[in-house]
């Protein structure tokens, strides 16, 4: 598909309705079925493999409404995925969801042992050497951690015997890598958003003493920090997804350090301005929290790397 009449801001509304749609399904499969009707799943896929074959630029409004909702499937690793194995029987499968996939961050093949922080998922891509594997997962035994989301715990995943479906090579998995970071960031930069949004609401409709308490100069003044580092975490993706002055990728680990630091701040605060309501289990914050917090436990140390990057550039 040509995307020379398309933008990727029209997939914003698209994406929105069809994972507001499959929110309301009873079980994983049949949200992953809606996504991949409505061509989420394969929006970088090759169209051979059932895939509109677009680029990076129209999967971010997708990943950015995953976030927001709380979509609690992989759905920006499994886009990165059918795009990465083009030409693979595992693409098509990816593409139209008769298999789901996610990206194991922590661990390797060569230790046996990987941990998988977003799930479900019935093939894991799990760093191999230089490259990474796809495995198959589905006879695997795992140990569940559920101590930063009981809903959706951690899986450390014993990956003995598991089947080998596909293997990238080094610079495949770095590419992954890089549009991962990117992907990723603006999920967690959609959970923001949908945080500063409930937040800004509900104080524009509480009323205290006869007025909202929108009104109070306190509370503007987080609600203008809040939307301030989103809006740099935007900025900062954004530029992630341009070549550098000399043509080359520019680093993402940046934008997505800046961006989970951001959404854990932005979310944090929308909790804390939503009084003793913003702990009850009922209202979705917390929700939001715990995927951001998923996420920075998945890039552990990646902080670390950035600024040690960085520092070795300069």
């Amino acid at each position: 598909m040509s995307s020379d009449d398309l933008h990727p801001e029209e997939f914003a509304q698209a994406a929105h309705a069809a994972i507001t749609d499959a929110m309301t399904r009873p079980d994983h499969r049949a949200m992953a079925a809606v996504l991949a009707q409505a061509g989420l799943y394969g929006v970088m896929a090759a169209e051979d493999d059932g895939g509109l074959g677009l680029d990076l630029a129209f999967a971010l409004p997708i990943a950015h409404a995953a976030g927001h909702l709380h979509l609690p499937l992989p759905l920006a690793e499994q886009i990165l995925l059918a795009h990465a194995l083009t030409g693979t029987p595992q693409a098509a499968a990816l593409a139209g969801a008769q298999q789901l996939a996610g990206i194991a961050w922590q661990g390797s093949v060569q230790s046996g042992h990987a941990r998988l922080d977003h799930g479900p998922a019935d093939w894991v891509l799990v760093a191999d050497g230089d490259g990474a594997s796809l495995l198959d997962i589905t006879g695997a035994t795992s140990e569940e951690q559920s101590a930063l989301d009981p809903e959706q715990p951690q899986r450390w995943l014993s990956l003995q015997g598991a089947p080998v479906l596909a293997r990238l090579d080094a610079a495949a998995w770095a590419g992954l890598q890089h549009r991962a970071r990117i992907l990723l960031a603006e999920f967690a930069n959609g959970a923001a958003e949908g945080a500063l949004q409930a937040a800004a609401s509900y104080m524009a409709t509480r009323v205290q003493f006869g007025r909202p308490l929108s009104a109070k100069q306190a509370v503007r003044h987080l609600l203008a920090r809040m939307r301030l580092l989103q809006d740099v975490s935007r900025a900062a993706i954004r530029r992630a997804t341009l070549t550098d002055e000399f043509g080359a990728p520019r680093d993402a680990r940046p934008a997505l350090t800046g961006a989970l630091g951001n959404a854990a701040y932005v979310i944090e605060k929308a909790i804390h301005l939503h009084g003793g309501m913003g702990f009850t289990w009922e209202l979705a914050l917390h929700r939001a929290l715990r995927a951001v917090r998923r996420l920075d436990a998945a890039f552990a140390g990646l902080s670390r790397e950035t600024g040690r990057a960085y520092i070795q550039s300069v």
